[in-house]
């Protein structure tokens, strides 16, 4: 049974981070989940585990290191959390899955974090943007009605400096709603 959501940061993005995701399945299998799978190529595993999941992360995180020598974080949610975090979305109905975006985080933002993504929401709001972003708990959801690339949010949130992700990584909406379906 998948009881578990595994989103790994940066994978096969721009020519780095190559990991085949049969080798990963098959990695994470040899490590002792159950039920391993994967969606499309960009680092999105359910799978099997009695753990918690700060050990599943470390866990997928060393066989990124060991196996396929790519160190990259790695944001664990279990069954129940990440259906909440679905459900959590105030900007579901708004728009097109390709509007709406979830930013995947380690731990819940802080008040830097928050501060930061404040400052991006008032450049968005100057730049004359429609977009707009909700915490809730470990993540933060986007509204980009105007697409990710004319955003000033976006382009904003993508700098290390005005990024809340505290080592996260982010997911559009049908991939979010996917995994849902994936995990059963």
């Amino acid at each position: 049974m998948r009881t578990h959501v595994a989103l790994l940061r940066g994978i096969n993005v721009g020519g780095t981070g190559k990991v085949p995701m049969a080798d990963l399945r098959s990695a994470l299998t040899g490590r002792g989940f159950t039920d391993v799978g994967t969606w499309i190529q960009s680092g999105n595993v359910v799978l099997g585990s009695p753990a918690e999941p700060a050990e599943i992360a470390a866990t997928v995180e060393q066989v990124l290191r060991d196996d396929f020598a790519v160190p990259r974080p790695v944001v664990v949610f279990g069954r129940d959390e990440y259906a909440a975090v679905v459900g959590s979305n105030p900007f579901a109905g708004s728009g097109a899955p390709a509007q709406l975006h979830t930013v995947f985080r380690a731990a819940p933002p802080s008040d830097d974090d928050l501060q930061r993504l404040d400052a991006a929401l008032a450049a968005e709001r100057a730049a004359g943007g429609r977009g707009d972003a909700a915490v809730a708990g470990r993540v933060v959801h986007l509204y980009l009605p105007d697409g990710m690339g004319r955003s000033t949010l976006a382009a904003r949130l993508a700098t290390r400096s005005g990024a809340p992700d505290g080592g996260g990584t982010t997911r559009n909406w049908a991939t979010v709603g996917k995994l849902l379906e994936l995990l059963g």
